[in-house]
């Protein structure tokens, strides 16, 4: 599956878009200003989307990784 796939998949399950999940975790105090906050681990990022979402392990290290900056 591509990460395109991913996150498409995401969207329909969710409503939600990688930008939606960014507000989400900068209320969260995952982010500032759109950049990973150092201290936080992907765990409490993935964590998070799995009881928050129902997300699985996979698409919710797609999210993480559109945190990181990845785009493909």
């Amino acid at each position: 599956m591509s990460f395109q796939a991913y996150l498409d998949n995401i969207e329909k399950k969710t409503g939600k878009t990688p930008d939606d999940f960014k507000k989400l975790a900068e209320a969260k105090g995952f982010l500032a200003n759109g950049v990973l906050v150092p201290k936080v681990k992907a765990t409490e990022i993935v964590d998070w989307l799995k009881t928050d979402f129902e997300l699985g392990h996979g698409h919710a290290m797609a999210i993480f990784a559109a945190f990181k900056g990845k785009t493909e």
